[in-house]
């Protein structure tokens, strides 16, 4: 829902009905995300997508007609050989929709956290996605030290429940977690085989995730842009201030003048395990002290760039600067992948593809030489406890 923040925001100020469908569950080569959505107004228009076009269509009728009826229903779309022509994924997966009519001012969980959402505020949305018919839809919108909205006086719902929901909820903030949650009626998870009270689909809004750039050099400019193509908020650094500018960097949201390990050091609190460093100055001046540090943090990536013969040189000063052989190997130097690149743009690419599929677990290979799965993302086949009343196949 994050990607369609802005816009829901706008209907909700307008005060207009509208519906959500979120993506809750997939298996196989589904394609979109647990959290993807798509939303249709009352006027009928539809922004976002729940599977790159598959069955958007089937998804914008279930909007349409929960607009209508002011109920939520959960919606399983899959694929079978023996009817083509049934509404499904081509791609032979399955994905489980549930679709939310929303009434701006009668649901207190769901309007803080689309007001949240909207202003970058980290919250959890917690909503029940499969349970008893009173509670199907129940909202509660979980921050760091708030929440709002409740399970009460849901049949069958305790302040057991709604507690403990709210403390699985803030832990999945925590950690910046998307997925099912099933609690049984003592507030206990529930396994996958486990029989619970209410299945909740919860989803972790967070800022986005932080690529530093270290180096204003030409290359730099084109990661940059790549680098906000995938959704990063990306910093460039560099200690010559010829160099760093923001005329120079005009799509970087920071442009920083600073060695790079003292600015490292000062973003200790600002980076995490989805934290991505690419090292582009290939100087053993700024690159040592930089990656001295960076490769004892536990960050998502880092990359340096260099020729071979200089990245032996570097890991040999590392060395005597201390790292072991186990931190070193962490280091993706050459950074990129290998696909002959020559231009800064090409080698953003390069850049880029290394970074997904070391977050993916790609293994680097073309396509069209396997027959494996195209999702490695062991995450993405969480289907979920919890039964689905209707399925499409096609």
């Amino acid at each position: 829902m994050q990607d369609i923040a802005e816009q829901l925001q706008g209907w909700h100020a307008s005060g207009h009905s509208f519906a959500v469908a979120t993506v809750v569950g997939v298996s196989g080569s589904a394609p979109r995300d647990p959290g993807a959505a798509l939303a249709v107004n009352a006027a009928g228009e539809a922004i976002g997508s729940v599977s790159g076009g598959c069955v958007e269509g089937a998804v914008y009728e279930l909007c349409r007609e929960s607009i209508a009826s002011g109920t939520p229903v959960l919606e399983r779309f899959g694929y079978s050989d023996e009817d083509a022509f049934a509404v499904g994924l081509t791609c032979g997966g399955v994905l489980d929709v549930f679709v939310q009519p929303i009434a701006p001012g009668t649901d207190p969980g769901l309007d803080a956290g689309i007001a949240h959402i909207a202003s970058g505020t980290p919250v959890a949305l917690a909503r029940v996605v499969d349970g008893p018919a009173g509670l199907l839809g129940a909202t509660v919108a979980v921050t760091a030290g708030t929440h709002h909205g409740s399970l009460s006086p849901a049949p069958g719902t305790t302040a057991v429940l709604e507690r403990a929901l709210v403390a699985e909820a803030r832990a999945m903030l925590d950690a910046g977690r998307t997925g099912k949650l099933v609690l049984g009626p003592d507030g206990r998870p529930c396994d996958a085989d486990g029989r619970g009270v209410a299945v909740f689909f919860v989803e972790s809004y967070v800022p986005a995730p932080r690529m530093i750039v270290f180096g204003a050099i030409d290359f730099a400019a084109a990661v940059v842009r790549i680098g906000k193509f995938l959704g990063y908020h990306v910093t460039v650094c560099d200690a010559r201030p010829v160099f760093a500018t923001g005329r120079r960097f005009p799509e970087a949201d920071e442009v920083v003048v600073d060695w790079p390990h003292r600015y490292l050091d000062s973003q200790l609190e600002r980076i995490d395990g989805r934290t991505v460093l690419c090292v582009l100055t290939h100087d053993a001046r700024f690159d040592v002290p930089l990656l001295e540090r960076a490769l004892r943090l536990p960050l998502g990536y880092v990359g340096a760039m260099g020729s071979r013969r200089t990245h032996r040189d570097r890991e040999a000063k590392l060395r005597e600067a201390g790292l072991t052989e186990a931190e070193i190997a962490r280091l993706r130097s050459p950074i990129g992948l290998d696909l002959g690149a020559r231009t800064p743009e090409e080698t953003a690419v390069s850049v880029a593809a290394e970074i997904v599929a070391h977050r993916r677990g790609g293994g680097c290979l073309p396509l069209s030489g396997g027959d494996g799965p195209i999702h490695h993302d062991l995450s993405r086949s969480d289907g979920g406890p919890g039964s689905v009343p209707r399925v499409h196949a096609a």
